[in-house]
């Protein structure tokens, strides 16, 4: 059991150190994850659906000679394919559905050597940024099982934080990947659009606002996934700009001295709780120490109605995938078999002209144009991840006296997050600084488009710096 539990806090990279050494074998990799599930989950409700046999027989057999050979992960259910397992996406109308084939990026997951060990929970097509699915019930945060791990990648984050598996699939379409890392602790890197494969289903999201990556523990976890999944597709309808090194050899590198830009406020105004706030300006602080210049500058751009273009977009996206997986199953979608808040989607897309979305997108593309040329007077912009600590479960429910609640709490939770889903610039959270109730409070970077390289350098310095590592939340004590 003290191997196990010693093993549950190591990094990706220091478990796949210890197959290359011969310390351990996959299989023992494996069996440690799939006895941690087996005994957290039922607190948890992480993994919705276990992968057990199809692990042990990869890590049993012939796998890849990749750099994280043996290593167990868990595969978000949400756009990621395997083939032959059940992908549900939070919806009761795809609870038998299975993947007839891998997604590029699995498959390069599993060329990487990773071994996935079940699939993690999601909310319904990912539209929220808590993991309640009605259909697989809440994931809980292992900081406080009473809160949400965050969304729409909580399965994934709370898996992770709590030692089951040291890496976790995560897709990212307004904050999917940092809002669970902020709440859990995490390393969470949204990287440039395009950056990697969506393919052979899909070739971008709703104007491009969705990315795919993974949350860890560690940074050089994050930047070593990177150089295994990174890189278009064939027929890849966008392609981003190709990397000047590995990632991996960013973590380490002299980042060199910085000029940051610190806002704490969010563009569209709302207010900032002071856990938020006093992060982000805490973590500026340290930048400064470490050499870096910091100044308080934001983007003049005209904020007015950036929720209202986001949420046509958003709209779109619900209703596409209801449409796609009509399609795909050759099924009629009724409400019942729907949330709530995403079958109002569905109706409310059936009223709108397709040109709304076009013009939509035109409005947030020329929003894109102003924060790209903020932040070519900076090096990197710092703010809160979030606008709230993890809210209690619930907060985000449907409410079917003001339907309008739900996401006008979405808006605001997320609000820092979503802007660079809607520029294509990669941003990362750090978990650099816990409140006073023991919840963990991210800070959010982000940089110029396909600059990875200096959040990789800035993110590794000041992992350095404050050290996150051997923080332990209380369900996995």
């Amino acid at each position: 059991m003290a191997l196990r539990d010693e093993l549950a806090f190591m990094d990706a990279t220091a478990q796949a150190e210890l197959v290359r050494r011969k310390a351990l074998s996959p299989l023992e990799l494996v069996e440690a994850a799939i006895e941690r599930i087996e005994r957290l989950n039922p607190r948890l409700n992480a993994v919705i659906t276990p992968m057990y046999d199809l692990a042990r027989r990869a890590a049993g057999g012939a796998l890849p000679e990749g750099p994280f050979r043996g290593v167990p992960m868990v595969l978000k259910d949400l756009v990621a394919e395997y083939a032959g397992v059940r992908l549900c996406e939070g919806s009761a109308f795809l609870r038998e559905y299975v993947s007839p084939h891998d997604s590029e990026l699995v498959a390069r997951y599993k060329r990487a050597g990773l071994v996935i060990v079940g699939k993690s929970n999601t909310p319904e097509f990912g539209s929220l940024p808590t993991t309640e699915p009605a259909l697989f019930g809440p994931t809980r945060n292992p900081w406080d099982v009473a809160r949400t791990p965050g969304g729409s990648s909580g399965g994934s984050a709370a898996a992770v934080a709590s030692g089951m598996v040291p890496v976790g699939h995560a897709n990212d379409g307004g904050g999917s990947i940092r809002v669970p890392a902020s709440c859990c602790g995490l390393v969470g890197l949204k990287p440039t659009r395009a950056r990697n494969p969506l393919g052979p289903d899909y070739g971008d999201g709703p104007g491009g606002v969705i990315h795919e990556h993974v949350v860890t523990r560690s940074v050089r976890d994050t930047a070593a996934i990177l150089d295994c999944t990174a890189g278009p597709d064939t027929g890849a309808p966008y392609m981003a700009p190709p990397p000047a090194r590995p990632f991996l050899r960013e973590v380490g590198a002299d980042p060199g001295r910085l000029r940051i830009a610190l806002s704490t406020a969010p563009l569209t105004g709302i207010g900032v709780h002071d856990d938020c706030a006093g992060a982000a300006r805490d973590v500026a602080r340290l930048c400064a120490q470490l050499g870096h210049t910091v100044e308080e500058a934001a983007p003049r751009v005209s904020i007015a109605d950036i929720g209202d273009k986001f949420a046509v977009l958003w709209v779109a996206f619900v209703a596409w995938a209801v449409r796609d997986w009509e399609r795909r199953t050759g099924r009629t979608p009724t409400a019942d078999q729907f949330e709530p808040g995403n079958w109002i989607m569905v109706e409310l897309d059936a009223r709108r002209r397709a040109s709304d979305y076009l013009l939509a997108v035109q409005d947030l593309q020329r929003l894109a144009r102003e924060v790209a040329a903020f932040c070519e007077g900076y090096d990197v912009w710092l703010t809160p991840t979030l606008a709230q600590p993890p809210m209690p479960l619930g907060y985000f429910d449907h409410d079917r006296a003001d339907k309008s609640r739900s996401k006008r709490r979405q808006a605001e939770y997320s609000n820092f997050t979503m802007i660079t889903n809607i520029t294509g610039q990669p941003s990362i959270t750090l978990p650099l600084t816990w409140n006073a109730a023991g919840l963990p409070i991210g800070t959010h970077f982000t940089a110029r488009y396909g600059d990875e390289a200096t959040l990789l350098r800035l993110a590794a310095q000041l992992e350095a710096a404050r050290p996150w590592a051997g923080r332990r939340p209380p369900v996995a004590a």
